[in-house]
């Protein structure tokens, strides 16, 4: 489990959402590739092609293309695994060497709603963070379209 907290010196980015659905669905849409499909791409960006074989040691893969034909994909591998509550995978770009950390914590609220928080930790530089939250921030604006009525809150970057 340690693996998943950011050290001090790290690079790294955490978001937070209100969202206006159940824990058990909110999790779902981060695991069930169809539903990834729906919201796992920023902007213009759709996803073509998605893979969560969510177990430990079970591979995370998504795969985006943008309207003039770039494809960015993104591939990684689940280290923990707590349904409804907590998915931690690797995170790596294809051709990049860096491979960094995703976690994502799932809290019920009240009444009927997930407080989400993802944190994106080990980047190599403040601008991978900076373009990574940018596209966490168009991926969670589709996810909340999945769920009417979500609040948005930020949380701070370091």
């Amino acid at each position: 489990m340690a693996e998943a907290q950011p050290l001090e010196q790290e690079i790294f980015l955490s978001l937070q959402r209100t969202i206006d659905a159940p824990v058990d669905q909110v999790y779902s849409a981060w695991t069930d590739p169809e539903l990834m499909r729906k919201w796992f791409a920023p902007g213009e960006l759709k996803v073509a092609r998605a893979v969560a074989e969510v177990e430990v040691g079970g591979t995370f893969l998504v795969e985006m293309h943008g309207t003039d034909g770039e494809s960015h994909l993104t591939r990684g591998v689940y280290r923990e695994v707590i349904p409804n509550r907590r998915l931690v995978h690797t995170w790596q770009w294809e051709g990049s060497d860096i491979e960094s950390l995703v976690t994502v914590e799932f809290e019920p609220g009240s009444p009927s709603t997930t407080q989400l928080t993802l944190t994106h930790s080990r980047f190599a530089d403040s601008e991978a963070r900076d373009r990574h939250e940018g596209g966490w921030n168009g991926c969670l604006l589709k996810l909340s379209a999945l769920f009417p009525g979500q609040e948005i809150r930020s949380a701070a970057t370091s």
